[in-house]
């Protein structure tokens, strides 16, 4: 039972499987793709992904840049990450469990990004505006923010009812909010659609977006 907004306990049981549903991994490499054609990473960056699981997109988005913070609620879950940098030899990725949305002031506090991203982790953030408004503040000015996630959905994308999710965002409401934490959009587009029979058995389409935004320069 999913009774916490972002509880690690669900995430923790099912980190040794995460990586063999096929859907999970189609999504992330979408993602990921989507990403870097978006941002162009590029080597003197240094990128923060909140919520990175298993890594399955941080290990594609590592070798572009500087260095990257993996962040995740989950041990379990960033204990499979580890062994994957071990194993790839990646040497430039940092994992941390850390729960941003809870406490902002953690070992990332003395940190700046160029970069933040993450993918189908937003919607299990109770505040969306307090959060958006810290990761500005992990910002560097131009620095850019990728986010993908669900658009609006029906409330049965995820199959356990009890548990505390946003069913998707509002294109528009979602823009608005980055707007106010001196975040300005620069693109928005779908980048996968989940085909899936949801938990009231009617097989159905759930798009998936990434919006990306740059932070303003203080003039």
């Amino acid at each position: 039972m999913a009774d916490t907004w972002n509880s690690a306990d669900k995430f923790n049981r099912e980190a040794s499987q995460w990586d063999e549903n096929p859907q999970r991994r189609a999504v992330a490499l979408g993602v990921a793709q989507a990403i870097i054609a978006a941002v162009k990473p590029k080597k003197t960056m240094h990128a923060l992904e909140f919520g990175c699981g298993t890594g399955l997109v941080s290990m594609e988005i590592a070798p572009l840049v500087k260095t990257l913070s993996a962040i995740d609620t989950s041990p379990e879950m960033l204990a499979v990450l580890q062994k994957k940098t071990n194993i790839s030899g990646i040497t430039n990725i940092e994992t941390s469990c850390t729960n941003l949305s809870a406490s902002p002031e953690t070992t990332l506090k003395e940190k700046r990004f160029e970069l933040i991203y993450s993918s189908m982790t937003l919607h299990h953030i109770d505040d969306t505006a307090l959060f958006l408004n810290r990761l500005s503040d992990l910002l560097s000015p131009g620095g850019i923010v990728a986010l993908a996630d669900l658009d609006l959905e029906d409330g049965l994308f995820h199959d356990d009812p009890l548990e505390k999710v946003h069913h998707g965002f509002d294109r528009a409401e979602l823009a608005a909010l980055l707007q106010a934490v001196g975040l300005q959009v620069t693109t928005f587009e779908t980048i996968y659609t989940f085909n899936k029979t949801n938990r009231a058995g009617i097989r159905a389409a759930y798009p998936v977006f990434l919006v990306t935004a740059i932070k303003k320069a203080k003039s």
